[in-house]
């Protein structure tokens, strides 16, 4: 738990680092757009905030890994729709406010409807991938389809692996951590929103 709570605290202490594994620098090879694609979602801290809320809440509704999959499809259509150059307005406030919502809905221990799970998640995806994206505009096709396969595998990895340890969390203390993180996933939702909207 310290460890966890000091990678939070680097994380917020250096926003250089906070959506590019390459120090701003375009991936021009296969292998550096692998590396970028594994890097970005861990390195930002808003999208690792979601994917710990789309974990807990896979596990929470019990649905198996489909919503995590739409997640995931999602995310690259966003990225792949901000490569291509099309634009979706507000999207970091977009990203503060599915981080606001996922969290709510998590911190609330409310949904249950694989459905509405699947429509969640596939928005936040998509919004999530399109900020996401901003980092590989105008790259070469094989460093953007491998900086998609990074990005699709890390994710479910992260999604997946949360599922299951807030499953083996359920199992022991029940629900309530479960809470207190969609608690804190809200509230950085806010904060990050509060921000956005006042640049």
């Amino acid at each position: 738990m310290k460890r966890f709570a000091a990678a939070i605290l680097v994380a917020m202490a250096e926003p250089a680092l906070a959506h590019h594994a390459m120090d701003g620098q375009m991936p021009v090879t296969w292998g550096q757009g692998f590396v970028s694609g594994l890097a970005h979602p861990v390195l930002g801290l808003d999208h690792f905030a979601a994917l710990i809320a789309v974990g807990s809440l896979a596990a929470l509704a019990r649905t198996g890994m489909w919503p995590i999959l739409a997640y995931v499809a999602l995310m690259i259509a966003g990225a792949a729709l901000h490569a291509a150059g099309v634009t979706i307005p507000a999207a970091e406030p977009g990203v503060a406010l599915s981080l606001l919502l996922l969290g709510a809905v998590l911190a609330g221990h409310r949904l249950r409807f694989a459905t509405i799970l699947l429509v969640l998640f596939g928005a936040t995806g998509l919004v999530h991938g399109y900020a996401l994206g901003e980092s590989i505009v105008g790259a070469e096709p094989a460093p953007l389809v491998a900086y998609f396969a990074g990005l699709a595998v890390v994710q479910s990895a992260i999604a997946v692996g949360t599922m299951m340890a807030a499953r083996a969390i359920m199992d022991r203390y029940a629900a309530w951590p479960l809470r207190l993180a969609g608690a804190a996933v809200a509230g950085f939702g806010l904060a990050t929103l509060t921000q956005a909207l006042s640049a």
